[in-house]
């Protein structure tokens, strides 16, 4: 029963949104009326509802028909930042012209998102914000959670803007105009001249990650102000929606600095490269890939070349991933929390290296000329939650690096064996620990064994991060 509804909520959800596109208020209550009058109407010999029915019909009627004759030619160009951030209103423009030789009046524009509609499995597994006040029957056939899911994949909401008229396209463009346009010097008036002007949109992010734009959508009431005639401009574009972030200060762990394997130069470039100081007689031990051939040829005898060995701050960043749902209210907290510690103000010698498994293990670096913490941000923006996979699959990744490591962040969704296991194995590394762990509710945690693990509460998350305090020793 569950699945034939969940396969009936599309054609819903499709009639509901054609609805409210083409329909103004006063249609929606026309239409509620035309609806009601022909329930009461159905005895004609008892009521005059009937009358009512033929009269709203006749309207509606004529409203739609109306729309067929509008006619319009538009272009429209976004002009997007490069990134938003979820919870935190942007404002953008486009610009809209009109190829048309009439002035347009009492337009309205609407942004189209790319809709991504869930599974039935994802929808079985996840919980809407406030399931528990619903009533029994909602949280059985499960609609408001679909529209949720479905609003949710969209990525955005842009509020509908009304444009002020649209003067058609001119004919002629007088010189003085022409010469203020090549230099961007003309007047919003000015610009209306030549059938164009600049509208403000509002954008509020609701996820991290891409939000792709589809269409733009122009609407233009009948006369009657029922029933909307709708023009669709095709322009696909995308922006990326970065986590959201707490204040957090500087973090300073008690590490030493650690030998770095190639030195600045591997800081400032990819690969093995190490910083070359002099020539030296061979020594056993020494690689072959550090013989300097040419001297060798020359002298007669083995000559190698030696590097500067590099000492320097490197912290890791963990994140885990590993949550059964992939739509978790933890997890998102989880990627604003390391998000967070990612803008945390720290020395520009320090290297952050960001550490994952996603469908396989990653390592991003910053700091020193590498990566700079928008790339983290970025990263962060499209993480997502590793359902598939268990969090074992971590280690090796941590334990590989650990040995050039100054210290530690982590952040982690729950504090079980496996959990616990690697952070101590860190600490047995002698690895500097911060960790902090998103719950629902208050964890049991053995304070003198790991007294560096800390609770962060979802409802609390802000206030959570003030009141964590770090060891403030020398670097």
């Amino acid at each position: 029963m569950r699945r034939f509804l969940f396969h009936n909520f599309r054609i819903l959800f499709a009639l509901s949104r054609w609805t409210r596109q083409h329909l103004t208020s006063a249609g929606l209550l026309v239409f509620g009326s035309l609806i009601a009058a022909g329930v009461f109407g159905i005895d004609t010999q008892k009521t005059l509802a009937y009358q009512l029915f033929s009269l709203l019909l006749v309207l509606l009627l004529l409203a739609i028909l109306s729309s067929l004759f509008f006619k319009i030619r538009l272009t429209a160009q976004r002009d997007l930042p490069k990134f938003a951030t979820v919870g935190e209103i942007l404002h953008y423009q486009i610009r809209v012209q009109n190829h048309s030789q009439k002035l347009q009046r009492n337009l309205t524009l609407q942004e189209n998102f790319k809709w991504h509609p869930p599974s039935f499995k994802t929808f079985l597994r996840v919980k809407e914000p406030g399931y528990e006040k619903r009533n029994g029957f909602d949280n059985y056939v499960g609609y408001p959670r679909w529209l949720w899911l479905m609003n949710l994949s969209k990525g955005a909401e842009v509020t509908e803007s009304d444009l002020p008229p649209l003067p058609p396209k001119s004919s002629k463009i007088n010189l003085e105009l022409h010469s203020k346009i090549n230099f961007g010097l003309q007047t919003q008036e000015e610009k209306n001249e030549g059938g164009e002007l600049e509208v403000k949109m509002t954008l509020m992010p609701l996820r991290r990650g891409y939000v792709h734009f589809t269409q733009m959508i122009f609407a233009c009431p009948d006369p009657f102000g029922l029933f909307k005639a709708l023009y669709t401009f095709e322009k696909a574009d995308r922006l990326l929606i970065l986590p959201k972030r707490y204040l957090v200060g500087e973090i300073r762990l008690a590490g030493s600095k650690k030998y770095q394997r190639g030195g600045v130069q591997l800081a400032m470039s990819v690969g093995d490269a190490e910083e070359f100081i002099s020539l030296r007689d061979y020594r056993p031990g020494d690689p072959l890939r550090h013989i300097h051939w040419k001297s060798w040829a020359k002298i007669g005898k083995p000559i190698v070349k030696e590097f500067q060995d590099e000492f320097f701050v490197r912290h890791a960043l963990i994140l885990d991933t590993f949550t059964e749902q992939t739509v978790s209210e933890v997890f998102e907290s989880a990627v604003s929390v390391a998000a967070s510690f990612a803008c945390a103000p720290r020395s520009h010698e320090v290297l952050l290296d960001l550490m994952f498994v996603g469908t396989q293990a990653y390592r991003f670096t910053s700091g020193r000329g590498l990566a700079q913490t928008d790339k983290l941000l970025e990263v962060l923006a499209c993480v997502e939650a590793g359902t598939k996979t268990n969090f074992e699959q971590l280690y090796p990744l941590v334990l590989e690096h650990v040995a050039s490591l100054s210290g530690s962040i982590c952040v982690l969704l729950n504090w079980d064996d496996a959990r616990q296991q690697l952070i101590q194995s860190l600490k047995n590394a002698g690895i500097p620990l911060l960790v902090v762990v998103i719950s629902h509710t208050e964890l049991e945690i053995d304070a003198k064994k790991f007294p560096e693990v800390h609770v962060l509460l979802l409802n609390d998350i802000a206030d959570g991060l003030k009141k964590i305090t770090y060891k403030n020793l020398p670097i």
